[in-house]
């Protein structure tokens, strides 16, 4: 059992997930996240995408009034991004560069936000634009139920320290140094964010906030995105050629060289 309450940090979190804004006409919201998964995997191009959609969606409304947070997932999600704020202050004061704190809205169904606008669609993503992660928390549920991920809060936390290593690309420039809209690009970035997310999980277990076994929850989790398996689970086949996260292997060994170094210099890919 992890022991988040070691962390004394809270991050700034901005829970909308009893606002209004519910996507309409768009389905029931288990088949929107399949879709979420697919697009944070990158693992199927619009075509599939759409089919996928009319294949599987099933017209469902959801009173967002009535949403009350029974397990305090905000409290946990503070705690995630608290904790990525520290480990980052460290490293970023070594390398002589100010970080600056990124922020997270949890929501669900969909949400304004800096670059045009948030839904379920697309899964737990970074904006540069307004440096802030979005996440509609039950894409969690469909990656177990869907893709066979094992869960967790540690695989939680994985993802939400995966998406604030694209928070640390955008703070050191890396964006406006490599073009994401080339493949190889794109899957070499998304890489370093689980290699900077694996680097984030070594140093608390050296703080003895998870132990070694648990670490397997984000290990999963990162397998279980990986555009091979998405690929195959949704169209029964595999192109390397339309990757633009990397394979489930490459990203659980991105993840475990950050976790096993916790070395910032070896996230370079």
């Amino acid at each position: 059992m992890a022991f988040w309450d070691k962390i004394q940090s809270n991050g700034d979190i901005e829970d909308r997930r009893g606002s209004s804004g519910v996507a309409t006409g768009i389905g029931s919201i288990g088949a929107v996240i399949v879709v979420g998964v697919l697009m944070f995997a990158g693992g199927a191009d619009s075509s599939q995408i759409t089919k996928f959609v009319t294949d599987s969606l099933q017209t469902q409304n959801t009173n967002q009034s009535e949403f009350v947070d029974t397990k305090n997932y905000k409290q946990f999600a503070q705690r995630i991004i608290g904790s990525n704020n520290e480990i980052w202050s460290r490293e970023f004061k070594t390398q002589g560069v100010e970080y600056q704190k990124p922020k997270l809205v949890l929501f669900r169904g969909q949400t304004n936000s800096g670059c045009g606008g948030a839904d379920s669609q697309t899964g737990p993503h970074y904006c540069p634009s307004d440096q802030t992660i979005y996440l509609d928390e039950t894409f969690f549920e469909e990656l177990k139920t869907r893709f066979g991920a094992q869960g967790g809060e540690v695989a939680e936390s994985y993802v939400m320290a995966h998406e604030v290593g694209h928070h640390v690309q955008k703070v050191l420039g890396t964006f406006n140094k490599v073009n994401t809209r080339n493949n190889q690009n794109s899957v070499k970035v998304e890489l370093q964010a689980d290699c900077y997310a694996g680097l984030w999980a070594g140093n608390i277990k050296e703080e003895g906030i998870i132990n070694e076994s648990e670490i397997n929850q984000a290990i999963d989790a990162a397998a279980s995105v990986g555009d091979d398996r998405i690929q195959k689970a949704t169209t029964g086949s595999v192109n390397p050629e339309t990757w633009t996260h990397g394979s489930s292997e490459q990203r659980k060994q991105a993840f475990l060289k950050g976790y096993q170094t916790k070395s910032f210099s070896q996230c370079n890919f």
